[in-house]
């Protein structure tokens, strides 16, 4: 009897012990459930608190703006430091990538083109190679241009030979998933050759589901899919450090949690398979009040530098040039394009992260300001991706003006 209850006590503590280890469901508020029918889907997560907001996504300029529509005089730049129109005409343009010989690719979002830039001797000019595409984006790489869009993938074999081949389409060796709210991709090859392609969350603020808030590296021909983050909201931009080849990338904080967060993010990827917190822990460690579990933040990898409120972070590029002074090699360069979600603009700028290489002591300080007008709270640029030219120079994307400037440096 005795050897019974004893038994008896130990099952039940065995029990009590592997219920208190199972972790809590995550709780989910009204505002993290889908958008009625017919509502846009910016509106999901939206509180009671800002159901009369009058916040909305700013608008695209889907039309050409004329040079002297462009007011780089009010870009500001350290001193020696200069930033000229490179190409302009393309409405929407995004991240770009050259070929060897210096042709120039470029994705979009809305407007759905695929841009083609040809520097002629100090002349610029630019076609559309593809367009009617579900926000593409590009990537380039020994000969072959990779067209990703949210549900289609082509590949030009042998376009820098041949501008007019035509394309194959190579969707289904991808497995792309379909939703498209956060689902444009920004698309580039690692160190290691292989193809890294984000996966946002198709929301605001929900449970993402396996397919999606995750980064993945495919072989170049889709093959070979590995996952190798997850929790990643939002990411538009990442790139590899110089020294330790680790993968820093960009992240959307979401919405509708007020002016002044959660912040964006810069993240900083040592190892594959971390935990970057969405949806349960944004920026610094900042639980979420409409997907809840216990210990929110526990196993998350915290951000090298949290970006500021509703900022936008998009490009991120690690300077290896010898144009600019000697500080800046190694450094980041981020692209913010700035907020619609916040009372008072934020970001519209480029600014630059030092930090170890290890991503301690992080620095983000103001690079090229003044495409948003501070009294008037009116914008009229949008800075998003960068191109390191052979000579040093950085190319800058301006979505909102349709352009590209150069940034040079001239000791």
């Amino acid at each position: 009897m005795h050897i019974t209850r004893l038994a008896l006590l130990a099952s039940l503590a065995a029990l009590v012990a592997g219920c208190a280890q199972t972790p809590s469901q995550p709780v989910l508020s009204a505002a993290a459930q889908p958008v009625p029918a017919g509502a846009p889907a910016w509106q999901q997560g939206r509180s009671a608190q800002y159901a009369t907001s009058t916040l909305a996504p700013l608008p695209g300029k889907l039309t050409q703006t004329a040079p002297a529509d462009i007011p780089l005089d009010r870009v500001k730049l350290p001193p020696g430091f200069k930033m000229e129109l490179w190409a302009h005409g393309m409405p929407g343009v995004r991240a770009m990538s050259r070929t060897e010989d210096g042709r120039i690719y470029a994705g979009t979002r809305g407007i759905g083109r695929v841009y083609e830039i040809t520097d002629a001797g100090g002349q610029r000019s630019s076609r559309v190679l593809v367009d009617k595409l579900n926000q593409p984006a590009v990537t380039y790489r020994n000969g072959t241009l990779y067209v990703f869009a949210i549900d289609k993938v082509l590949r030009y074999d042998g376009i820098d030979r041949n501008p007019n081949v035509q394309p194959r389409d190579v969707t289904a060796a991808f497995k792309l998933p379909p939703e498209q709210h956060h689902n444009w991709k920004y698309v580039a090859f690692g160190p290691d050759g292989k193809l890294y392609v984000p996966f946002g969350a198709p929301c605001n603020i929900c449970l993402p589901g396996q397919e999606y808030a995750q980064i993945r590296r495919y072989d170049a021909d889709g093959s070979n899919m590995e996952v190798i983050a997850r929790g990643v909201r939002n990411t538009q931009g990442f790139d590899w450090h110089p020294v330790t080849r680790e993968m820093w990338f960009t992240d959307h904080g979401r919405d509708w949690m007020g002016d002044e967060g959660p912040e964006d993010e810069l993240n900083r990827m040592a190892s594959t398979g971390q935990d970057f917190g969405f949806p349960f822990c944004h920026a610094n460690g900042i639980a979420d009040p409409d997907v809840k579990r216990d210990r929110a933040c526990n196993g998350v990898t915290l951000p090298v530098a949290t970006m500021g409120p509703h900022a936008a972070v998009m490009g991120i590029h690690f300077y290896t040039g010898n144009m600019f002074p000697p500080e800046y090699r190694n450094a980041a360069f981020v692209a913010r394009k700035g907020s619609w979600n916040r009372t008072k603009k934020f970001g519209y700028d480029v600014v630059m992260v030092k930090a170890d290489a290890d991503g301690r002591n992080a620095k983000v300080t103001p690079f090229a300001t003044g495409f948003l007008d501070q009294g008037s709270d009116q914008m009229w640029g949008r800075p998003v991706y960068m191109l390191q030219m052979p000579d040093g120079a950085l190319l800058l994307s301006d979505e909102q003006a349709g352009a590209i400037y150069r940034i040079s440096y001239a000791r």
